[in-house]
């Protein structure tokens, strides 16, 4: 554990302007982690299979490129969940069952895990409330970005003023899905048809999830944008 490399987050334009107003924020990569076998890099996933130990080593660097102590970076027990959650201090031991944070408590880091699928970063620079959300295909269809929204709302956040980006996720070129997807996509939405193109493969489609999380997110009244970086298609920086 004597890796002495740094981690090297990624930033978002739309973002960048905030740390002028204290608000900082960054899409961690493999880069800068003691972890390895198949958790090669920066693994911060509390709950996966890695040595406890590299995990907590990799958090601490987390924590300092963010510049909070360990104990102020909140990470939630993420279920694939609509549930977004308030965080007033650091939940400990007992991380909540849910997909989305929101703060306005200053010092304190909110931090989601994903590999395919979208971490979702907000920020009201005014109101000076941030928010995460961990949105997969089933967290994205089941409200998940509208929940985070509406939680910083009640927090004093305007969704006019909220900056919204997704950050690495999987992207159409390599999102195969199948023909019950389609149909629940559809059902729910005719237009949904937009986000799929046809596959190689009978029935199947490849499914635009970058598009599909920022179309959603725009419709909340956010300022929304992406990275446009696909987890799957470099996995030597990213996890897939």
């Amino acid at each position: 554990m004597s890796d002495s490399t740094k981690p090297a987050p990624l930033s978002a334009p739309a973002l960048d302007p905030l740390r002028q107003a204290g608000i900082s924020h960054g899409y961690f990569t493999r880069v800068g982690g003691v972890s390895d076998g198949i958790y090669q890099g920066l693994n911060v996933g509390l709950g996966s299979n890695d040595d406890q130990a590299r995990v907590r080593e990799n958090r601490h660097r987390v924590a300092a490129s963010m510049g909070v102590a360990p104990d102020l970076l909140a990470t939630v027990y993420q279920i694939h969940s609509p549930d977004a959650v308030v965080v007033s201090e650091p939940f400990g031991v007992d991380r909540p069952k849910a997909d989305a944070m929101v703060t306005d408590q200053p010092g304190i880091a909110l931090g989601v895990l994903s590999a395919d699928c979208g971490p979702v970063l907000f920020a009201d620079p005014e109101a000076r409330v941030i928010g995460a959300a961990h949105a997969g295909w089933k967290g994205a269809f089941g409200g998940v970005l509208e929940n985070t929204v509406a939680a910083m709302q009640r927090l004093g956040a305007k969704p006019e003023r909220i900056v919204a980006v997704l950050g690495p996720s999987i992207g159409r070129d390599n999102y195969e899905v199948g023909p019950e997807f389609i149909e629940r996509f559809n059902a729910d939405d005719a237009r949904n048809d937009r986000y799929f193109t046809p596959s190689a493969n009978a029935g199947h489609a490849m499914f635009d999830l970058n598009r599909y999380t920022v179309d959603r997110l725009a419709r909340t009244g956010a300022q929304a944008s992406m990275l446009d970086l696909c987890t799957y298609a470099d996995e030597e920086l990213f996890y897939s």
